[in-house]
């Protein structure tokens, strides 16, 4: 009789881990943003997967890349400057943003990148190569802001959303896939920023610079480490309630 109590037990605790299987990952995140990879999407997701979140960014480390007055073809339209600083939990950067003066709305949406190269010192735009893009996605298909883990690390008006009209625009934001520490393929601080026509024509562009290291520890500061959430500890773990439920189907037999 036992044996048979023990069998329901083991069944019903069985039928609730399945469940929780079935269920999928938790809506756990991290700055409002989903902490698990997504879904491995063939002609997406990068040739070397999806983005990995960046910890153990150095707190107190800003880049700042402040756009030229006049631009590299003598246009003085878009003006400002934007920042990264290590968010204060180790975990991504703080963007600051502040762009104004575009031109003719006509031209947009407007947008803007990470470049993989730094601005030459002829300010020439159309050297900065292509969009900071460490998983190897490439620009096509675009970036779907509800998975930014598959976008290119570079591609922040694709994550974060593009420019509008023709007034200033400042946004703030955290991007959990740069990071401040040099020496990793999602490191930005040498690298530039390039704002777009909505048919990608470069506008202007400048390189990022140290402007702010408070850290106290001179040394290398350590490489980030990936933290995705696949899910699958949602299928090694039983709840609580689970285990007494199952206690109480076996008292009852």
């Amino acid at each position: 009789m036992h044996s048979k109590s023990l069998f329901a037990v083991l069944s019903g605790l069985a039928l609730v881990s399945a469940q929780t299987q079935a269920a999928g990952p938790p809506n756990q995140t991290i700055e409002n943003t989903p902490v698990y990879d997504g879904v491995i999407i063939p002609g997406t997701t990068g040739e070397k997967g999806n983005a990995p979140i960046t910890t153990n960014n150095p707190v107190g480390v800003t880049y700042q890349a402040v756009l030229p007055k006049v631009n590299f073809d003598g246009a003085t339209d878009v003006q400002g400057y934007i920042s990264g600083t290590s968010n204060s939990n180790g975990t991504g950067v703080v963007f600051n943003i502040n762009f104004y003066n575009f031109p003719s709305p006509s031209i947009g949406p407007f947008i803007y990148h990470i470049h993989e190269l730094p601005v030459s010192p002829d300010g020439n735009c159309t050297l900065t190569g292509p969009h900071l893009d460490p998983t190897i996605r490439l620009e096509q298909p675009p970036c779907d802001a509800t998975q930014p883990e598959s976008c290119q690390v570079g591609d922040l008006a694709g994550k974060h959303g593009n420019i509008t009209g023709i007034g200033a625009f400042q946004t703030q934001y955290v991007d959990l896939y740069a990071t401040t520490v040099a020496g990793v393929d999602s490191f930005f601080g040498n690298r530039s920023i390039v704002v777009h026509s909505s048919n990608t024509t470069r506008l202007t562009c400048a390189n990022f610079t140290l402007v702010t290291n408070t850290t106290t520890n001179s040394t290398t500061p350590p490489s980030p480490t990936a933290t995705p959430f696949t899910g699958a500890a949602a299928t090694q773990f039983m709840s609580t309630a689970a285990v007494l439920g199952g206690l109480m189907a076996f008292a009852l037999l």
